[in-house]
């Protein structure tokens, strides 16, 4: 085959579809926005894998649901209520690959861990962090169990990996044996046509239905031990009886597990603390741009979207002074201790009290923002994807 008829010949990309079946959040978020404008791309033949290959990009509850395959639908049911984060899934994902036909030029993994027996030229993984290994705690056993049992040896049939921060990088060259030169850093990014600022008509609708007060200090992500919420629980209970009359704390995100002593505080708390659980898209675009304060006090991040969709919606930001966000906040958020409550008491009492620094940090978010798209992130990877395949042809 000649370079122009190669060059002419579509590029076939397999995908793992395993993060686009549960609600989009995290890798989940990052796998669909990224893989929509792959396939908007004439020149690649996208492929998704969810336990069988699809050209299909499935995305959501209400377009799985008037899907005609019963076979996409009876595998969600069966991950979201049986074998989610599961290993057997794995394992009979890589059973089926042996026996596939199908052959690729890409097959990017973007959660962790390639399936063994993909026929792929490249073989393309995004790590996103190395909470897995040190804070095993975090994690349910079986997730822990399938990491300890195939990362570090799947990982290895890698021909490039992608992280989404340079604090991260310096965790895969320090903990794997891969490469400087096989390791890009792409940084994740914000859907600005949803996280904006919105007139205030739009919101006024999800205010009545969640009945949210005028001022507020707002968390999202997962219910569960990683993400601090019981040192945010107990700064707010130490915060002045009059601020929190006047400013109450409304946590956004799933519930994730080991959230029993949580879901006890905030019900304990229950007078100041609102738990809404998950939002839509549009919902939680429009609760950013209510809340007054955006507090993210994780005590270990690979990249960490919310901080910047918050900042999207105008929203001053305080963030943990750890981990990944300082690169990815700059100067335009706050940052705390997050093991220390009673210094995010008083950045949240400070903050509150100085109307000049919450428009200093609505303007300084507003503009850092605009850095982050998926726009962006998807030309790095396709760009990525692209020096990788025309290497086949030199």
């Amino acid at each position: 085959m000649t370079t122009n008829e190669h060059n002419t010949k579509k590029r076939k990309i397999l995908i793992d579809g395993l993060p686009l079946l549960s609600p989009l959040a995290g890798i989940g978020r990052y796998t669909y926005e990224n893989a929509k404008r792959f396939s908007n791309k004439r020149e690649l033949e996208i492929w998704f894998d969810y336990g069988f290959h699809s050209r299909t990009l499935y995305s959501d509850e209400t377009q799985i649901q008037s899907m005609p395959e019963k076979n996409i639908r009876l595998l969600k049911r069966i991950i979201n209520k049986v074998f989610f984060d599961k290993k057997i899934v794995r394992h009979i994902k890589s059973f089926l690959a042996f026996f596939s036909q199908n052959r690729y030029d890409i097959y990017w993994q973007p959660n962790f861990i390639p399936v063994n027996g993909v026929k792929s030229k490249n073989i393309v993984t995004s790590v996103h962090d190395f909470s897995f290994m040190l804070q095993p705690q975090w994690h349910p056993k079986e997730r822990l169990e399938y990491f300890n049992e195939n990362f570090l040896k799947n990982i290895k049939n890698s021909d490039h990996i992608i992280t989404g921060s340079y604090y991260t990088k310096q965790e895969i060259l320090k903990y794997l044996d891969f490469p400087d030169e096989k390791i890009t850093v792409i940084y994740h990014g914000v859907d600005h046509t949803l996280f904006r600022l919105c007139p205030s008509e739009s919101l006024i609708q999800t205010k009545k239905k969640y009945d949210l007060p005028d001022s507020f200090v707002l968390f999202v992500g997962s219910i569960e031990p990683r993400k601090n919420l019981l040192i945010l629980l107990k700064a707010y209970t130490q915060l002045a009886e009059d601020i929190k009359q006047n400013l109450p704390l409304v946590l956004v995100g799933f519930k994730g597990w080991q959230n029993k002593e949580i879901m006890q505080e905030i019900q304990y708390n229950k007078k100041h603390v609102i738990y809404l659980g998950y939002l839509t898209d549009e919902e939680l675009a429009h609760v950013y741009n209510l809340a007054s304060i955006f507090v993210y006090p994780s005590l270990y991040e690979g990249f960490g979207i919310p901080p910047l969709e918050a900042m999207a919606c105008g929203t001053p930001v305080i963030a943990s002074h750890v981990s990944s966000l300082p690169e990815v906040c700059k100067d335009a958020a706050l940052y705390i201790d997050p093991e220390n409550s009673t210094n995010l008491e008083q950045v949240i009492t400070a903050l509150y009290k100085d109307k000049a620094l919450q428009e200093k940090l609505r303007l300084k978010g507003l503009e850092h923002a605009k850095q982050f798209t998926w726009e962006k992130s998807s030309k790095a990877h396709f760009e990525l994807f692209n020096s990788l395949m025309m290497k086949e042809v030199d």
